[in-house]
């Protein structure tokens, strides 16, 4: 089993408030902030629109960073997600996810519509005809096509995008072009460059076709953060990476990103030390998560010991070996979670530090 290579660094510990009550999301701004302006400007280099995907962070003050930092809008999972995002002021939201207008989503979505520049994704014609019907009236709904690219998840061939685009249209939608999500960059270490280049392969065919049927150039919306990483160029129009703006211990395989460039950590204490060379943490799967690839070894990273590994995660423990007599109970640790995105889910807020000082306290939308 390969475990990749993570990248050494210098003082690479996010500096953590000794009086931290623990187990706490915890975010350097600085780091966050260099993160957010160097994608900024990879995008504008590559000369694509950059529309982050915020269910990375679920946070008002960080899309407004984005935003800030030139981002053209937002893209979010869920339709509960694009509703907080419009409450809290950001007005240009896609929602990349074959949403299902059906029920009560029905009137929700037709009021984000009226409300906002709102775009969803679509991939067959039961959900194509449920949001024409939802926003019946209210002017046409702006939609993009997904199409499967080698993830294997949701979309369609695409070779198939122009006939669902057709479709869309005699149902009264406003296609704008495609979109796809390179998820399988996440298989391996050394997929990123393989699924970008899958995923420029499956845009063109798409565009083409769609140029046609549309009489003008399509949106071509692609790029998971190892993927923009490994290299966006045409026919890409708008890239949607998330991760980047925290990083996490799986992108210091998938993209090489430097330890020291990672912005949150989940702030743990060391509880317990039952065993030689062993600790017990009180952060487990309710605050790290339990998001561990095939390839990877362990729950987390612990910047402050990155040899050792957290081996068990139960709700409240992880169990970290390895680590020989350099943590004590009483110990403060910064632990990097496998996948930022999902232990960010699990909180409500995020403790944002500078220098080692607490400076703000800012909310995580709730699921």
């Amino acid at each position: 089993m390969s475990q990749g290579i993570e990248v050494p660094t210098g003082a690479a510990a996010v500096r953590l408030p000794e009086d931290l009550d623990t187990p706490a999301l915890v975010v350097d701004a600085a780091r966050m902030d260099a993160n957010i302006a160097r994608m900024a400007e990879r995008a504008r280099a590559a000369g694509v629109a950059l529309r982050p995907h915020a269910k990375t962070h679920k946070c008002a003050q960080i899309a407004r960073r984005q935003l800030d930092h030139g981002a053209s809008g937002l893209t979010v999972a869920t339709l509960s997600e694009a509703e907080s995002f419009a409450a809290a002021g950001c007005d240009d939201l896609f929602i990349a996810y074959p949403l299902w207008a059906g029920g009560p989503r029905a009137a929700r979505l037709r009021r984000l519509h009226e409300a906002v520049r709102l775009r969803v994704g679509v991939d067959g014609v039961a959900a194509a005809e449920r949001l024409a019907t939802a926003v019946r009236g209210a002017g046409p709904l702006d939609v993009l096509v997904e199409i499967d690219c080698g993830g294997r998840r949701t979309g369609v061939p695409p070779e198939a995008a122009a006939a669902l685009a057709a479709d869309c249209l005699r149902l009264g939608l406003n296609v704008l072009g495609a979109f796809t999500h390179p998820g399988h960059a996440y298989a391996a270490p050394t997929a990123a460059g393989s699924a970008a280049e899958d995923e420029r392969a499956a845009l063109a065919v798409a565009g083409v076709a769609l140029e046609k049927l549309l009489g003008r150039a399509p949106v071509l919306s692609g790029g998971s953060t190892p993927t923009v990483l490994a290299g966006v160029a045409a026919p890409v129009t708008e890239a949607r990476p998330g991760t980047y703006v925290f990083g996490d211990r799986q992108q210091t395989h998938l993209s090489g990103l430097p330890r020291h460039e990672i912005a949150l950590v989940v702030a743990a204490r060391v509880v317990s030390a039952p065993r030689p060379g062993e600790v017990v943490i009180d952060a487990g799967s309710k605050a790290l998560a339990s998001d561990r690839p095939a390839w990877l070894e362990g729950y987390g990273l612990l910047l402050e010991a990155p040899d050792a590994v957290v081996e068990a995660v139960t709700e409240e423990h992880a169990v970290v070996r390895g680590c020989g007599d350099r943590l004590a109970v009483g110990d403060l640790v910064g632990v990097v979670p496998n996948h930022v995105c999902t232990a960010v889910n699990l909180g409500t807020r995020l403790t944002v530090v500078a220098d080692g000082a607490v400076i703000d306290v800012w909310p995580v939308f709730p699921r």
